[in-house]
């Protein structure tokens, strides 16, 4: 299945995780709504959970592709605030951010979701693992490198559970501003590598 074919059961399963709550949507729910048969379904996921795997990706990738532009000239707020503060989103790209927070609020009664989110974490931290090793010419297989991006990925994890959660579950509204300025805190307090100021090698 094409990576555009597994996003589009993964925003599918979202919708309905959303709509019903993950034990109201069922395999065949998922498949009906995506138009495939179930053996479809399960030949490319392991369950149904994992389904929304490749949306959390689209959205976590999103943002690492925009650290993996960060010059090496720049503090890691400067950066912020340069490309978030005017990211142009298509349509598409905020519908699905829109998926990902709502489900993201999910997770505290939803320990397979959580499973699944923290999958794409995973991934997310490894391609964040080349980040760091670009930003500081070592190799991304450097256990210095891997622990950085392992605890800066986890920071960024906290703060996008914490954004969804309180303004899915508790209304609080949140700015782009608020956003990138715990984005920022987050990364700089995790670095255990020197990544957030210019770097001068």
């Amino acid at each position: 299945m094409q990576q555009a074919a597994r996003l589009d059961v993964s925003r599918h399963a979202a919708r309905l995780f959303v709509e019903r709550g993950v034990a109201g949507a069922s395999g065949d729910d998922i498949a009906a709504a995506a138009g495939l048969s179930k053996r479809t379904v399960w030949r490319y996921f392991r369950n149904k959970e994992s389904c929304v795997e490749p949306l959390f990706d689209a959205t976590s990738l999103r943002f690492i592709a925009l650290l993996r532009d960060w010059p090496r000239t720049v503090s890691i707020e400067a950066w912020l605030q340069a490309c978030l503060g005017a990211e142009r989103r298509s349509a598409q790209e905020l519908a699905d951010d829109v998926l990902a927070v709502r489900l993201l609020a999910l997770l505290p009664d939803e320990p397979d979701l959580r499973c699944a989110w923290l999958m794409s974490v995973q991934r997310a931290e490894e391609a964040l693992a080349a980040v760091v090793a670009e930003r500081l010419e070592r190799s991304s297989k450097d256990a210095e490198v891997r622990l950085c991006a392992a605890t800066v990925m986890a920071a960024i994890r906290v703060v996008d559970e914490t954004i969804s959660i309180a303004a899915v579950r508790h209304r609080q509204a949140f700015t782009i501003q608020d956003v990138i300025e715990r984005l920022a805190r987050a990364i700089r307090a995790a670095s255990t590598l020197p990544i957030c100021d210019p770097v001068t090698t």
